[in-house]
C-alpha cells in the first residue's frame, strides 16, 4: 500500500493522495484529472482484497498497481451499534455507559451495559474505533434499539500534557549580620543574674467575686456534631433487585412455607477434606470444600424423596427423574442462583469445577441466562458469612430450599461423653402443599447421614 501511495503521489495532482484514492475507489468511480493523468479507474472496495488502480496517461499507454486493503484502512466508516441479542424473555433493559463521545474502544471490548431482570448483557466494540455518537443515554432500552456510532479505526486524540509543577520558590537570602547585631544591642545585654525575688505581701489581696467575672464562651468547630445533622439519599432499584424482591414476595405469597432443623456433625468431612485437599488439588486443579458434600448428599437424597424434587404446576404435580441443583452465589449486583446439571451423574471433582466455573462467570457479571434457567432444589450457603442460624425463602417454582450455616465447634454428647465437635446447623424450608412433614424431616435426615458419612452413599444406604 505504500509504493502505491508514492506512485499516486507522483500521477495525481491533489494533497492527500490516501484520503483521495480510498475515498474514491470505495465509492467505485471513474477518475479524471487534467495534466500527467488523463483517466484514472478505481476497482477496490472496503470488502474486496486485494484491489488494483489503472492509470492511463496522455500516451495511452496503461499502469496498473496492485494492492490489498483491509477495512481498518477506511477510518471515514462510521457503523452504528445496536443492543445485542437478547433472551426470549427479555424484551427491555437498563442502559448504564462505560465510555463516553471520544474515547477509543478496542474490539470486543464493553462499552456498556444492559441490566436486566434476570442478568447484565455487556455491549462489547465490534471494531477498534472512536465513538463520535451516543444516542441512548443511561435509561431504559428495548431490543432493537440503536446506542451509538463508532468510528471505524479512528484514533482518539491525545490529551494535552500536563502542567510542569511550578517551581519551589527560591529562600529569601539570610538578612545580614549587621542587622542582628543592631537589634540585639537595642534590645539591650543579656543579664548575667536573674532578677530578685519580690517580697511577699504584708496584707491579703482583695479577692474578686466571682459574679464579676465575664466568662466568654468557646465556639464549637464543628456544628453538625452538636447539632446532630441527618440525611438521607435515594436511589433508584436496579431491575434484578426489583426482580428479585417480586419473586420473593410472590414465594411468600404462593407458598405454604414451613422450616424444620437438624444438625450436622462435621468432624468426618473436615478430617476428608484436610486429608485429601492437597491431593485433590494437584490432580483436578481445583479445591476440595464442603458444598461438593452437600450438593452430591442433597443429589442422593432427592431420588429418594422425589416429592422435594417435584414441583406444583397449576392442578397437576410434575415430578422429575433428574436433578438440577441450584446454588445461590452472592454478587455485587445482587443474589444470582446459576444451575449444576445432572448432578446425581457428577462426583466430588466435577461439582467443585462446575461451581468454580459458574461462580467466576457470576461475579464477573458474565453469567448467561441460560445458566440460572430450571433448577428443582436449591441450595444455600450463608454459613460463607458467618451465619449460626437462618430460614431461607424458596426459590419458586421449586418446592424446596436447604439452607446451610456456619461451622462452630461445640459440645454434644457422643456415647454418653461431652466431646467438642465441629457442628453446623441445617434448615429445610419446604412447601408444605405438596410435601408432608414426616418427607421434610426423612429428606433432611439422609444428607445428615449422607454428609457426616459418605460410604453411606456408596452402599446405596
Amino acid at each position: 500500500m505504500a509504493a502505491l501511495m508514492q506512485f499516486c503521489s507522483r500521477q495525481l495532482p491533489c494533497k492527500n493522495v490516501r484520503t483521495f484514492l480510498l475515498r474514491n475507489a470505495a465509492a467505485g468511480k471513474v477518475l479524471r484529472r487534467q495534466g500527467a493523468v488523463s483517466t484514472a479507474l478505481a476497482l477496490p472496495s472496503p470488502a474486496t482484497s486485494p484491489g488494483s488502480l489503472i492509470i492511463r496517461n496522455q500516451t495511452g499507454s496503461d499502469l496498473r498497481r496492485s494492492f490489498t486493503t483491509s477495512r481498518a484502512l477506511w477510518n471515514d466508516e462510521i457503523r452504528e451499534i445496536a443492543t445485542p441479542s437478547f433472551p426470549e424473555s427479555v424484551s427491555e433493559g437498563d442502559l448504564k455507559w462505560r465510555k463516553k463521545v471520544g474515547d477509543s474502544v478496542q474490539t470486543d471490548e464493553t462499552m456498556a451495559e444492559i441490566e436486566t431482570d434476570k442478568t447484565a448483557i455487556p455491549v462489547n466494540a465490534p471494531a477498534s474505533g472512536v465513538i463520535v455518537e451516543i444516542l441512548k443515554l443511561d435509561g431504559a432500552v428495548k431490543k432493537g434499539d440503536v446506542l451509538c456510532k463508532l468510528k471505524v479505526g479512528a484514533v482518539a486524540a491525545a490529551a494535552p500534557p500536563a502542567d510542569k509543577p511550578a517551581e519551589a520558590a527560591t529562600p529569601a537570602p539570610p538578612a545580614p549580620r549587621k542587622a542582628e547585631a543592631s537589634v540585639a544591642s537595642s534590645a539591650g545585654s543579656i543579664p548575667s543574674r536573674p532578677p530578685p525575688v519580690p517580697p511577699p505581701p504584708s496584707k491579703p489581696i482583695a479577692s474578686q467575686p466571682v459574679q464579676g467575672t465575664k466568662v466568654t464562651p468557646i465556639a464549637s468547630k464543628d456544628t453538625q456534631l452538636t447539632t446532630g445533622a441527618r440525611t438521607e439519599t435515594r436511589q433508584k432499584m436496579s431491575r434484578m433487585r426489583l426482580k428479585i424482591a417480586q419473586r420473593l414476595k410472590e414465594a411468600q405469597n404462593t407458598c405454604a412455607m414451613l422450616t424444620t432443623f437438624n444438625e450436622i456433625d462435621m468432624s468426618n468431612a473436615t478430617d476428608l477434606r484436610q486429608k485429601y485437599k492437597d491431593v485433590f488439588l494437584k490432580k483436578h486443579k481445583v479445591k476440595l470444600g464442603f458444598m461438593s458434600a452437600f450438593i452430591k448428599a442433597s443429589a442422593y437424597a432427592l431420588q429418594d424423596s422425589p416429592a422435594v424434587n417435584a414441583v406444583i404446576d397449576g392442578q397437576e404435580t410434575v415430578y422429575r427423574d433428574y436433578v438440577d441443583i441450584s446454588v445461590a452465589v452472592a454478587t455485587p449486583k445482587g443474589l444470582v442462583v446459576p444451575v449444576i446439571r445432572n448432578v446425581h451423574k457428577l462426583n466430588y471433582a466435577e461439582i467443585e469445577k462446575v461451581i468454580n466455573q459458574l461462580g467466576e462467570k457470576a461475579r464477573d457479571g458474565q453469567l448467561p441466562l441460560e445458566d440460572m434457567e430450571g433448577g428443582t432444589f436449591t441450595i444455600s450457603n450463608g454459613g460463607v458469612f458467618g451465619s449460626m442460624f437462618g430460614t431461607p425463602i424458596i426459590n419458586p417454582p421449586q418446592s424446596a430450599i436447604l439452607g446451610m450455616h456456619g461451622i462452630f465447634d461445640r459440645p454434644v454428647a457422643i456415647n454418653g461423653k461431652v466431646e467438642i465437635r465441629p457442628m453446623m446447623y441445617v434448615a429445610l424450608t419446604y412447601d408444605h402443599r405438596l410435601i408432608d412433614g414426616r418427607e421434610a424431616v426423612t429428606f433432611l435426615r439422609k444428607i445428615k447421614a449422607a454428609v457426616e458419612d459418605p460410604r453411606i452413599m456408596l452402599l446405596d444406604l
